[in-house]
């Protein structure tokens, strides 16, 4: 099989998606009366957002409170509540502008796939509603039929994403050198590790940070959204 001479890497939230899905899956759990408490669930998800968009949280914060929303539940009763969250929440904001994007890649035969900091469960059937086949995501650990709260291995996220993207390319019979050119899209500050390795970064609905970084860089930066909510 002739080996693709082009990598493409796709940011999942706010940049495929107008929305974070781990925000919103942990708003749906809350407002669905699903993690004990309600408010004080939707109280520290915001908090912990607003630390995410300045770069300013660590994957123990982040993970520790959003595996913790899984942990220990049966995993019948966690895909029952996925399934809903995205009927409601997800398949209603995958954009044609999103899917004309992974397509164009998809057509010039390069490898493409999503690297993301939300966990496996969560991005898992988002992947596949985009029709991306290939999917680098925050492991969470699992014992028998229930999540731990951990993480296993390590988190796609920051810096991680360069070690999770090199491992997934070996398991390929591949490295980073092979590739003529990789693309990275991404709209966070926290991907900047992972952008600045790749030959073509492209600030996708950028924050403000990242947009800052870009024009200093001459990076390219492209809106796929034409609105962008807060979270």
């Amino acid at each position: 099989m002739t080996k693709p001479q082009n990598l493409a890497l796709f940011d999942l939230d706010h940049t495929l998606l107008p929305l974070d899905s781990d925000y919103h899956w942990a708003d749906f759990l809350a407002r669905s009366g699903h993690v004990g408490d309600p408010e004080t669930a939707l109280r520290r998800n915001d908090e912990l957002m607003q630390r995410y968009t300045e770069g300013n949280l660590s994957a123990e914060e982040s993970f520790g409170f959003m595996l913790g929303l899984i942990a220990h539940r049966p995993m019948a009763q966690l895909q029952q509540w996925h399934d809903e969250f995205m009927e409601k929440i997800i398949l209603p904001a995958i954009s044609d502008e999103a899917r004309a994007l992974l397509k164009k890649h998809q057509q010039a035969g390069d490898l493409c796939a999503i690297v993301t900091a939300t966990n496996e469960f969560v991005t898992a059937p988002i992947a596949q509603a985009l029709g991306v086949e290939h999917l680098i995501a925050t492991i969470p650990e699992r014992q028998g039929d229930q999540f731990t709260g951990r993480v296993a291995g390590i988190a796609s996220y920051q810096a991680g994403k360069i070690t999770r993207v090199d491992t997934w390319l070996a398991d390929l019979g591949h490295q980073r050198d092979d590739f003529e050119r990789i693309w990275f899209y991404s709209d966070s500050i926290n991907d900047l590790p992972l952008m600045e390795i790749v030959s073509d970064p492209v600030a996708t609905n950028p924050c403000p940070q990242l947009r800052a970084h870009a024009q200093k860089n001459d990076w390219q930066i492209i809106e796929l959204f034409s609105e962008h909510p807060t979270q």
